[in-house]
């Protein structure tokens, strides 16, 4: 709220009117975290957990580029290159997570070599170069379905992809406050041990988190390739830091245990915020990288402060 009242505040105006507040702008926000957002979502069951993702950033240009090469070198329809873009982030979690649960090597390790994995996979299906989306009905081209994840909806006000990170959320907020899973999530991440004693079956719980984050990881990247009607194996670089930060910002202990997925939202909120009204402002990308880092500094500290409940 404080970072939101900063922007009202700090905003340029137009005609009288605050740019930040046009409604244009503020779906842009929503828009510009989407795909932050939704990988975020992702990550808040494995941080949880007490785990780390590091592989999020490039399964999303992995998935972007399987996206771009299905649609258009191999002439897939829409559903089927989706579905299969899916079930690979979704193997390629369910892999990390066995990794790290069965093979009792750390989180962190096994999705440090899952980002060289999914990067190095990424760069073999494209050939190292960006692979272009042309929508028609021809050879070579995507049908014009899937150009929709780059355009509006509600009479052009709502962007799509802001409308595919709120279903996610929503749907993941129901899910952590409603499901018997979520309190086996809660319970390795309190204490692994005393969940192990009580009958909660840790590795399962485990392998399914970074199931849930490599799943949500790909279509972050299908929604990537429709915005830029591209798919890149540079896609994706350093979103893996921006979706620990939102789910860090938003209250969840790095530690495990404690946080919420409303609080993940948040989280991606503010990142777009702070980011949107820094450009509004035309501050220096540079300064914009400084600012940016001593607001997360700051919001993780003052979660800290408050009372556990």
């Amino acid at each position: 709220m404080a970072v939101f009242v900063a922007a009202v505040v700090f905003s340029p105006t137009r005609g009288g009117e605050l740019l930040f507040l046009n409604s244009d702008n503020l779906f842009n926000v929503v828009r510009a975290v989407s795909e932050i957002g939704i990988i975020a979502v992702g990550m808040t069951f494995v941080i949880l957990v007490g785990g780390i993702d590091l592989s999020v950033g490039a399964v999303l240009g992995l998935a972007a580029v399987g996206s771009a090469v299905l649609l258009v070198h191999q002439d897939l329809g829409v559903l089927p290159a989706v579905l299969l873009v899916l079930l690979a982030g979704l193997v390629f979690g369910l892999l990390q997570g066995m990794a790290s649960a069965m093979l009792g090597i750390q989180a962190f390790i096994v999705t440090l070599a899952g980002l060289q994995i999914a990067r190095g996979l990424a760069r073999i299906t494209s050939g190292g170069q960006g692979v272009a989306i042309a929508y028609g009905d021809g050879p070579g081209e995507a049908p014009a379905v899937f150009s929709l994840l780059g355009e509006r909806t509600f009479n052009g006000l709502v962007p799509i992809p802001a409308v595919i990170f709120v279903v996610v959320a929503v749907l993941a907020i129901a899910f952590l406050r409603m499901s018997a899973f979520s309190r086996h999530v809660y319970a390795v991440g309190g204490n692994e041990k005393a969940a192990r004693l009580s009958g909660v079956p840790v590795t399962r719980v485990k392998v399914i988190v970074f199931g849930i984050s490599g799943l949500l990881a790909a279509l972050a990247g299908i929604v990537h390739a429709g915005q830029l009607n591209q798919g890149s194996p540079n896609d994706g670089s350093g979103y893996e830091l921006d979706a620990i930060a939102a789910v860090v910002i938003g209250g969840t202990a790095l530690s495990g245990g404690r946080g919420s997925m409303i609080g993940t939202v948040a989280g991606a909120l503010l990142l777009g915020v702070l980011n949107n009204i820094l450009a509004l402002n035309n501050v220096d990308p540079n300064v914009q990288l400084l600012v940016k880092g001593l607001v997360i500094v700051v919001a993780a500290g003052l979660q800290r402060l408050r009372p556990e409940s």
